[in-house]
């Protein structure tokens, strides 16, 4: 028996980590056509039979669906019409001159005391940027602008198709005490730990505080094999972004002995055809441990394989 695991408070560093998610963005023939002009210092919006101007330029009218409209070049000059500090970052809802909708940019050359709604702002172009809103860095305040007006934008360039776009996030997460013996014991010992059910001998892995079959507090620590049996298992042959190896291999449900909860890993094969007779729920399979230094995480286990016999 192991002591219980509030005994045992190991505080490791929180791991930083990054989810990165690829996007292909298409933006369709209006915001397309916005894009493909701010770079040339153009401002291109939306003219409905309505009426109505909005900018950037849409496909369909916000009010009504509408879909029958002109591109038109709005000015780049406005009325701040909103706005806030986020961080040391200035946000503003700028009302370009001709249009009937804000446009939010940030709001640059200005002190945020001194803002005021109504004042009149211009937009500050930046150096070489061309498909992005981002061609403007910003407004800034601009006291006796004149005020524009919205005309016919003629000829225009071909809209952009397609925009290439990663979301990424940025995140700490904080072990807590039993991760964070978890994975110190894999570091330290290379032995894999888990918490006994509240009213069994079984461990839960990863280690929890709370048994989820009974939910009640789980018991003292258990030392789990590195020895255990497919529970399921998928053959992985085709590549796909994320991957962490080359295919293929198998991604598989493993019950460690001693465990009650299954340990997701991989298994290197050799080739597809011999994985799908060797390995399937019911497989045998032993852990083989990363060599040299250890990192204290699921990684220090290189893989599983088959256990013969």
């Amino acid at each position: 028996m192991h002591a219980a695991p509030d005994t045992y408070a190991i505080d490791l560093p929180a791991l930083h980590s990054e989810l990165a998610m690829p996007y292909t963005l298409t933006p369709g023939r209006a915001a397309g056509t916005f894009l493909a002009e701010i770079g040339k210092r153009r401002i291109i919006g939306s003219r409905f039979a309505s009426g109505l101007t909005i900018a950037p330029a849409e496909d369909f009218s916000p009010t009504d669906g509408e879909s029958d409209f002109e591109f038109v070049e709005v000015p780049a000059t406005g009325v701040l019409t909103a706005f806030t500090q986020v961080g040391g970052d200035i946000i503003g809802l700028i009302r370009l001159d001709g249009c009937d909708n804000d446009f939010p940019h940030h709001i640059v050359e200005a002190e945020f005391g001194k803002l005021a709604t109504g004042v009149r702002v211009e937009a500050v172009w930046a150096e070489g940027v061309e498909n992005s809103i981002l061609a403007i860095t910003g407004f800034r305040p601009a006291p006796g602008t004149p005020i524009g007006k919205a005309r016919p934008a003629g000829d225009t360039a071909a809209p952009v198709t397609v925009i290439l776009y990663t979301m990424k996030l940025h995140y700490e997460h904080a072990y807590g005490p039993y991760y964070a013996r978890l994975f110190d014991e894999i570091r330290t010992n290379r032995r894999i730990m888990g918490v006994r059910t509240s009213d069994g001998d079984t461990a839960l892995l990863p280690p929890r505080e709370i048994d989820d079959i009974t939910h009640r507090r789980t018991g003292t620590w258990k030392a789990c094999k590195d020895t255990g049996t497919i529970r399921a298992c998928s053959i992985i042959n085709m590549e796909f972004l994320g991957q962490t190896r080359p295919p293929p291999y198998v991604y598989a449900e493993i019950v460690l002995d001693g465990a009650s909860t299954r340990l997701i890993h991989m298994i290197t094969i050799d080739s597809v055809e011999a994985a799908k007779t060797r390995i399937k729920p019911g497989t045998r399979v032993r852990a083989i441990w990363r060599k040299g230094e250890r990192e204290g995480s699921l990684r220090d286990i290189e893989r599983f394989e088959v256990i013969d016999g």
